[in-house]
């Protein structure tokens, strides 16, 4: 895939984080040369209440038009400082039904949902975070709202197990080149062991750094990436990685992460 063929779609119910998850993509589409769409689902029942059917209609009509000026005002700066054209899209309906349909009609490449503390946002919960990785075959990115992706020399990028099983390496690629630091590769051995050793899987050589498998393994990758200000991290989406979840992982990482296929 050419970087120019990727398309990105934002997935949102404008919490208070939608602007840093749309900054966070827009700096991604810089990087990668992708095209960025905003879409947003809102539920008729978290617009109408107990009301007839004609007041229910006036209703859903008058606030349709005021989020259209809300998604307005969150893109329309965002899009400036990035010179960057940013289509959206929103409707109500049933959360599922209508992603479901979005993203078989649209076919992006990526999809990126906001992640903050340890739950990914509203529309985005639990339920439908599971869904979307059940239905969608394609790079997931979770962009946390404490570490923004940016387009900095201070990009540090680290890799969950063996980079080998990570399929999207063109995209890998462009992010580890806008980083003027190795990126790091995070592995489990049974036995403890402080060896790092250089591969060079990628353009730039990787760092290993090797952490003994055990009950808080995960949360031991996950703290040391703080403290090494790793603010991107890939793993592969299609299996459990060691003895821990997808889920787990998504859940112990501060900093945005991207599930490859």
């Amino acid at each position: 895939m050419k970087k120019s063929e990727y398309k990105i779609l934002v997935l949102s119910d404008l919490t208070k984080s939608a602007a840093s998850t749309l900054r966070s993509s827009a700096n991604l589409a810089k990087i990668i040369d992708g095209n960025l769409e905003f879409f947003c689902v809102k539920k008729p029942t978290d617009i109408v209440k107990k009301e007839n059917q004609l007041s229910a209609i006036r209703t859903i009509n008058q606030k349709y038009n005021i989020i259209g000026k809300e998604i307005e005002k969150i893109i329309r700066p965002i899009s400036d400082i990035y010179n960057l054209p940013i289509k959206y899209n929103y409707t109500f309906g049933n959360l599922k039904n209508e992603i479901s349909n979005y993203i078989s009609i649209h076919e992006p490449d990526i999809i990126v949902i906001g992640k903050r503390k340890s739950k990914i946002l509203g529309i985005l919960g639990d339920n439908i975070s599971d869904f979307i990785l059940k239905i969608f075959d394609g790079i997931v990115m979770i962009a946390s709202d404490k570490h923004e992706l940016t387009i900095s020399d201070q990009l540090s990028v680290g890799i969950l197990n063996d980079p080998k099983q990570l399929k999207s390496k063109d995209l890998i690629e462009s992010l580890i080149a806008v980083s003027k630091s190795p990126p790091k590769v995070f592995k489990t051995i049974e036995e403890s062991s402080s060896k790092k050793e250089n591969s060079s899987y990628f353009s730039k050589k990787t760092i290993e750094y090797v952490f003994e498998k055990g009950d808080n393994t995960l949360k031991n990758i996950a703290n040391y990436s703080t403290k090494s200000k790793t603010n991107l991290v890939f793993l592969d989406r299609t299996k459990d990685q060691n003895n821990y979840t997808l889920k787990e992982a998504i859940n112990n990482f501060n900093c945005s992460l991207i599930l490859t296929n």
